[in-house]
């Protein structure tokens, strides 16, 4: 089966571009100032305006309330969220009976603990994305390029939906697909030339190894 690809952070209309001709599945919008990927709702209009339906838009929060996820929605038209904080299963389940879309949740990898933990979002997620649990006192939640132990996923049976996250790069990313069949993968700083800038070149190829992988 087909591994679909995300590639995240996308903040600008040549990012945007290279993605699309690299036929990547879907773009992240990351709405979360703190973020030096973080699309304001101007910025977010222009993309989504420029993907059209050439591309999936999946917008990305951190412990978002209601009003900031449905200008999320409006501003970058969002086929599905991606809840990155720490957002409870009760919290996940209340975003997608609100706004009728897709939920995806982030879940921060470091222990076989963590995906037991991914456990308890079966029901209301549509899909979990493992992701590299990033330091404590770190300013973000993902974006880091940290990676994580693929074996502690052996055990996970792959109900609901589920991605990889955390490090995906060019030179590892076919070894992420062949060693955990990941039915999605998602890279945003492993296609950058500096935090937040992407660089359109490591798009293509990332692309393009995933797919023959």
């Amino acid at each position: 089966m087909k591994t679909a690809i995300k590639i995240c952070g996308i903040s600008t209309l040549e990012a945007l571009d290279a993605a699309i001709e690299a036929r990547a599945d879907f773009i992240g919008l990351v709405f979360f100032p703190p973020s030096p990927r973080h699309v304001d709702g101007h910025a977010a209009s222009a993309l989504a305006m420029r993907a059209a339906d050439r591309i999936g838009r999946v917008g990305l929060f951190v412990d978002a309330d209601d009003a900031l996820i449905a200008e999320g929605i409006k501003a970058g038209r969002l086929e599905a969220l991606q809840l990155h904080g720490e957002e409870t299963p009760a919290r996940v389940a209340q975003v997608k009976e609100r706004f009728q879309l897709p939920v995806w949740k982030a879940v921060s990898v470091a222990t076989s603990e963590d995906v037991t933990r991914a456990e308890s979002y079966r029901d209301a997620a549509d899909l979990i994305l493992f992701d590299a649990k990033t330091p404590k006192d770190a300013a973000l939640p993902g974006g880091m390029g940290l990676s994580f132990d693929w074996s502690l996923l052996d055990g996970w049976k792959g109900r609901p939906g589920w991605g990889l996250a955390g490090g995906l790069r060019v030179d590892n990313v076919a070894e992420a697909i062949v060693r955990t069949a990941a039915p999605l993968v998602d890279t945003s700083s492993g296609v950058e030339s500096a935090p937040g800038v992407k660089d359109a070149g490591l798009i293509s190829q990332f692309c393009r190894v995933a797919r023959a992988a």
